[in-house]
């Protein structure tokens, strides 16, 4: 598990005031709020502590500065039971981030990049890395080094790793527009780096940013406050989850929120090329496409790190052989574990324990959105593409 590693700052606004965006934050206003959570964050941290908890041996590989920062996440990953592999530069500062996680919205994120923007392909530990099952990077929009030159040092990370026989495994984050990150050309960063990765595992807010720029603005017009995943329609993904294919990924996985997991995946010839963590029996996986409704939780306390988790919950099913459906709702259940909780790390629970609440089931976020090229299980709360 690499890539990128902050330190999250999560102040806690009061529950039930019900205020809306622009009344809360008004220039010059002073925000009455309770206690902060102070947690590591970013992928490293969230994913890959998640997998630790859920029963999957875990090694963390990012990069934070000699700063009291620093000695601070440090600490807090090694405290969580996942072995360590944290480059400590002199050179550079801590990342962080101050998460704003009003109730009722969509959190927003203040952050700081720091050590994170010289994380290169050299920085991992290949020695460990050529001995595991699947390797798992995230958030390239916010390592410098991995998204500039058209993504030279993400592609060459990957298909170094690749060439090892291990599986890989990519997720990525929302850039702001304004920064360098948000005016990369990520189709073209996209289209050399998928063929080296088996697994992607974007939010379909980051990868419409991406390919479909027209559209994700679009869906982001309009009152403010509002959440585009309210005017998404599942009906959109079968297109995006078509492109990326095309590009070379073997699984598709688009996180939805709210709105659940959509999946579609490559031929069973790719997925013969998925290294040592692919499927036993490939042809249950192959040419599959299919959505799995999300889990109710109230209240939802913050949805910092739920798609990390989510991921962490996906993977960890993949690595325990189970089936294509059951990795999805896993992977939903893991999220809705993490949204019941103020940080991005403390709510998943151990393996055991998930798989006794995917069996359990819990209620669903049902949507009502359900057009004839979908044919809907209720039990399972997953559509299959006709």
């Amino acid at each position: 598990m690499a890539g990128h590693l902050c330190l999250d700052i999560i102040p806690q606004f009061r529950l039930g005031e019900n205020r809306s965006i622009k009344d809360l934050f008004v220039p010059g206003k002073l925000i009455n709020i309770e206690e902060a959570s102070i947690s590591s964050g970013g992928a490293v941290s969230n994913t890959g502590i998640a997998l630790a908890r859920l029963g999957i041996k875990t090694a963390l590989m990012g990069k934070v500065g000699a700063d009291p920062f620093g000695k601070l996440l440090e600490g807090l990953v090694l405290s969580k039971g996942a072995e360590s592999k944290i480059i400590i530069s002199e050179a550079d500062s801590t990342s962080y981030t101050i998460v704003l996680a009003v109730p009722g919205y969509d959190r927003f994120l203040l952050h700081n990049t720091g050590a994170n923007d010289t994380f290169c392909a050299d920085d991992p530990d290949y020695a460990m890395i050529q001995d595991v099952k699947l390797f798992h990077f995230g958030y390239p929009p916010l390592m410098k080094r991995m998204y500039e030159n058209d993504g030279a040092e993400l592609t060459a990370l990957f298909k170094r790793i690749k060439g090892m026989g291990v599986t890989t495994s990519l997720d990525m984050s929302l850039p702001d527009a304004a920064s360098p990150a948000g005016m990369a050309d990520w189709r073209a960063i996209l289209e050399k780096v998928l063929p080296y990765v088996d697994i992607f595992i974007p939010s379909v807010e980051e990868i419409m940013y991406m390919i479909n720029r027209d559209a994700y603005t679009a869906l982001n017009s309009g009152d403010s406050g509002a959440d585009l995943l309210d005017r998404l329609s599942i009906d959109k993904l079968p297109a995006i989850g078509e492109q990326l294919i095309g590009m070379g990924a073997a699984i598709a996985a688009l996180k939805c929120g709210k709105k659940g997991i959509y999946i579609k995946t490559a031929s069973e010839s790719r997925f013969a090329e998925m290294g040592r963590a692919r499927p036993a029996v490939m042809h249950c996986w192959a040419d599959r496409e299919m959505h799995c409704e999300s889990y109710f939780v109230h209240p939802v306390l913050s949805t910092a790190g739920s798609g990390d988790n989510c991921i962490a919950g996906f993977l960890a099913a993949f690595l325990h052989g189970m089936s294509i459906e059951e990795c999805i709702g896993i992977g939903c259940v893991v999220g809705a574990q993490n949204v019941r909780v103020l940080d991005s790390v403390s709510g998943v629970k151990d393996w055991d324990e998930t798989l006794c609440q995917y069996r359990s089931g819990m209620e669903r976020n049902t949507l009502r959105e359900c057009s004839l090229m979908w044919i809907y299980d209720a039990k399972t709360g997953t559509r299959y593409r006709r």
